[in-house]
């Protein structure tokens, strides 16, 4: 059966390993190290970054948050996957994304799945952050194998704005299946 939807799983980033074995309770802590067992909730605001405060607005604050693109699927590889931010809020914080350099990685490592900041205003080191708005612009992650996960950053900027009720932005990943 070829993957579905249902198979790709966004997760929050935890400190502490192996990848896929606990909960991540506070989406602000996800800043990297392991794969959380915490699903991203959909459609949901403040389900990866908090709440901008007119003080954080004004000094135009950057924030960094991680989070595991996850193939769940039992068997099938996803192939050719891309990432990209699908729409963003005009008028708000502004986003770009990135992969994190340890690459497609086991979703169950005892090993860091991905870089681990010192704090959300630390930015990962080595990683490239771009705001692609197209699939065909998107971050090519290459393949995900079944059981295997990639971490993404994300980094947010405040750029001292009006107030904006749904600030947000929606990052979308699409590939290929054999099946």
């Amino acid at each position: 059966m070829a993957i579905t939807a249902t198979d790709i799983l966004f997760k929050l980033s935890k400190n502490t390993g192996p990848g896929n074995s606990s909960a991540q309770a506070d989406p602000n802590d996800s800043i990297g190290g392991f794969m959380s067992s915490t699903q991203i909730t959909d459609a949901t605001l403040h389900n990866l970054f908090d709440v901008v405060t007119g003080d954080e607005n004004a000094a135009s604050d950057v924030e960094y948050r991680c989070f595991f693109i996850h193939n769940n699927h039992g068997t099938l590889t996803w192939e050719s996957v891309k990432v990209w931010l699908f729409s963003e809020t005009a008028g708000g914080a502004s986003a770009a994304i990135a992969i994190d350099g340890t690459g497609v990685v086991s979703a169950t490592s005892a090993s860091a799945q991905a870089e681990r900041v010192a704090n959300e205003s630390t930015a990962p080191s080595g990683e490239t952050f771009s705001s692609p708005t197209t699939k065909a612009g998107g971050l090519s992650v290459g393949n995900i194998g079944a059981g295997q996960a990639v971490a993404i950053w994300v980094r947010r900027t405040a750029a001292n704005t009006a107030a904006v009720d749904t600030d947000g932005v929606i990052i979308r990943a699409e590939g290929d299946t054999a099946a």
